[in-house]
């Protein structure tokens, strides 16, 4: 039996599709040939922009406010976001189309399998996951995606000095993201050890957040600095 949490198939999302606009369906016919990326081949980030700029990968992006708020923020940068449900990714379609924007590329597909087999070592300036399923009931932590598997994956795909930036209104999801990275020997906590980082300015705050904020939830961001030499 294989117990590497990289490998097994212990699933970290559920795959709820909900409804598609007219819209979002158009976006998925006409734009993914233009803005999607396939996972079952490898990337050459420079020949896919066109260009060598620093990269970001936002894994589990929603709805892609947040991706594009930042991609629209930094045009001399180039982003690459990770979706699984397909409404969201029609809806930051729609949205690339109507800023015309050139700067990011998007999968359509779980994480695990695009770090594993679409994106070369060393490849990354700086990964994002914000608010990912926190999986809060005790017996479901296991699918929770920050692993040290996960992480030791993401090391691999981050060039040194690159950053790992996760944030979490659910505190129990936190200090657990805060071990696994703080002791897996490959990254340094930003913020000193076993710290909190303050919410750097760049990192958009989303309807969701705000949502959150109103109910009085707390958010939790930690930055990471891939180490050198490990």
């Amino acid at each position: 039996m294989d117990n590497n949490p990289v490998t097994r198939k212990i699933r970290s999302f559920v795959r709820r599709e909900g409804r598609m606009t007219s819209g979002q369906q158009r976006a998925l016919q006409t734009l993914w040939p233009k803005y999607g990326l396939d996972p079952a081949i490898p990337i050459n980030p420079a020949s896919v922009f066109g260009r060598h700029a620093p990269l970001t990968l936002e894994i589990g992006f929603g709805n892609g406010d947040a991706l594009l708020a930042m991609a629209r923020a930094a045009p001399q940068q180039d982003f690459i976001g990770i979706e699984v449900h397909r409404p969201g990714v029609g809806h930051l379609l729609l949205a690339l189309e109507r800023h015309g924007l050139q700067n990011v590329r998007i999968f359509n597909e779980d994480a695990m399998l695009v770090l594993q087999t679409a994106l070369p070592d060393d490849c990354l300036d700086r990964v994002l996951l914000f608010f990912p399923d926190p999986w809060h009931k005790k017996r479901h932590h296991k699918r929770r995606l920050v692993q040290p598997g996960f992480i030791a994956l993401l090391a691999r795909k981050l060039r040194p000095g690159g950053i790992l930036h996760m944030a979490t209104d659910w505190e129990d999801y936190a200090v657990h993201m805060l071990g696994v990275a703080g002791t897996s020997g490959m990254f340094l906590n930003c913020a000193g050890a076993g710290q909190f980082a303050a919410r750097p300015g760049y990192r958009p705050v989303t309807k969701f957040e705000q949502r959150g904020q109103r109910l009085g939830h707390q958010v939790w961001d930690l930055v990471f600095e891939r180490k050198s030499g490990t």
